[in-house]
C-alpha cells in the first residue's frame, strides 16, 4: 500500500532520523505484519541495516517479549514496534532506551490509523506537547471531572510531565506513533474518588457502556458497568494489586486522531484525557507491572492547582504560565 509506506518512510525519516548503515530492528507480530513489512522496506530505501523480527503475540499489553528479542532490542540504533500488544511499559523496553536506543511503539495500530494520523505538523504538535507536560510538571494537585460522572483527584507533585511529541531523534528517546500527548505518573496512593471510563479501554476497544471504577488511596478498590467492566476485573486479578494502581493521566493533543476503539490512537485525540491502570515505572513512578491499560475519558474538565487545563474537551494554556 502506497500510502502506509509514505507514512512509514515519514516516520523513519522525520520521528526517528534514521541514517544511512544504522542498525534498525522491526519488532512485529503476525497481526501486525502488514505494518512490520511496511515498516522495514522503508528502512531499506533509506539505506539503513534493516532487520525485521518476528515473535508470538503477547497475552497483554505490558507483557515482557521473548529474551532473543529483547536482546535483539538492546543491540539496534533505532527500533520500530508494531505488535498487537504493547511492548512500551516494559523492560526490555526500558533497557533498549537506556542502552541509547531510538525506539517507537505503535501497539494495536492499523494501516488507516497511521495514514491518517502520522500525517501531522510535528513542529507545531511538539510544542503544544511540551507546553502542557511543563503545565504537568509544575503542577501538584489534580481535579479531574467528566459528565460521564468522574470525579477524581490527585497528586502530580514531584513528578515530570512526558511530551510524546513524535520525534525520538536523540540516543534513549521513545513515544508511541501516532503520538501527541502530555503525560504524567500521579504519585501512588493519593488517588480519590470515581473514575467514569467512557471513550474506548486498551484491550477492549469502543465501550457499550460506560466503566466506573471506585478510586481508594490510588488503586481501584471495585469495577461497574457491563461486559468491559466484567472483562477488566478479570484482568486486575489476574495481574494483583500493581495492575489496580493509578499509573498516568495523559492529554491527547493530536489533531487528526480520531476515537476508534484503537487505544493507541485514541488516548491522542485533541481534548480527550486518559488514564491508564498498572505499571509507572517508565514514567517515573514506583508500580512495576505486567499491564498497563489506558482508558479514554470524554469532554473532561481537568484542573490543575484550581487553574482549567481543559473544560469540557477545550483546552487552555493559562496566561502567566511558562511555555
Amino acid at each position: 500500500m502506497q500510502e502506509l509506506f509514505k507514512v512509514a518512510h515519514l516516520a523513519l525519516n522525520t520521528c526517528l532520523a534514521v541514517k544511512p548503515g544504522e542498525e534498525v530492528l522491526i519488532v512485529t507480530d503476525e497481526p501486525l505484519e502488514e505494518i512490520g513489512k511496511t515498516f522495514y522496506q522503508a528502512a531499506k530505501e533509506l539505506k539503513a541495516q534493516a532487520q525485521l523480527i518476528y515473535m508470538l503475540p503477547r497475552a497483554n499489553h505490558g507483557e515482557e517479549p521473548p529474551q532473543a528479542v529483547a536482546q535483539a532490542m538492546r543491540a539496534a540504533q533505532v527500533v520500530v514496534i508494531p505488535t498487537s500488544k504493547s511492548l512500551s511499559h516494559t523492560r526490555a523496553r526500558r533497557e533498549a532506551c537506556k542502552n541509547g536506543a531510538r525506539i517507537a511503539s505503535l501497539p494495536d495500530s492499523t494501516p488507516e490509523m497511521l495514514i491518517r494520523a502520522l500525517d501531522v505538523d510535528y513542529m507545531a504538535m511538539a510544542l503544544e506537547c511540551e507546553q502542557y507536560a511543563h503545565l504537568l510538571s509544575e503542577g501538584c494537585r489534580v481535579y479531574l471531572s467528566t459528565p460521564a460522572g468522574t470525579q477524581l483527584t490527585f497528586s502530580i507533585e514531584g513528578r515530570q510531565g512526558y511530551p510524546d511529541t513524535g520525534l525520538y531523534t536523540a540516543p534513549g528517546s521513545f513515544g508511541n506513533l501516532p503520538a501527541g500527548e502530555a503525560s504524567i505518573a500521579p504519585v501512588e496512593g493519593t488517588a480519590e474518588g470515581i473514575l467514569v471510563i467512557d471513550g474506548a479501554l486498551a484491550g477492549w476497544g469502543l465501550l457499550e457502556e460506560p466503566v466506573r471504577l471506585e478510586i481508594r488511596r490510588g488503586e481501584v478498590m471495585k469495577v461497574s458497568g457491563g461486559r468491559a467492566a466484567t472483562w477488566l476485573e478479570e484482568i486486575l486479578k489476574r495481574y494483583g494489586r500493581p495492575a489496580r494502581n493509578i499509573a498516568e493521566l495523559g492529554i491527547g493533543l493530536n489533531p487528526k486522531a480520531r476515537v476508534t476503539g484503537k487505544v493507541l490512537e485514541d488516548e491522542k485525540v485533541r481534548g480527550t484525557v486518559h488514564i491508564a491502570l498498572g505499571d509507572n515505572v517508565s514514567m517515573g513512578g514506583k508500580v512495576e507491572a505486567p499491564s498497563h491499560l489506558d482508558g479514554v475519558l470524554l469532554k473532561p474538565t481537568l484542573k490543575i492547582d484550581g487553574v482549567v487545563i481543559l473544560e469540557e474537551g477545550r483546552l487552555h494554556i493559562p496566561k502567566g504560565k511558562p511555555a
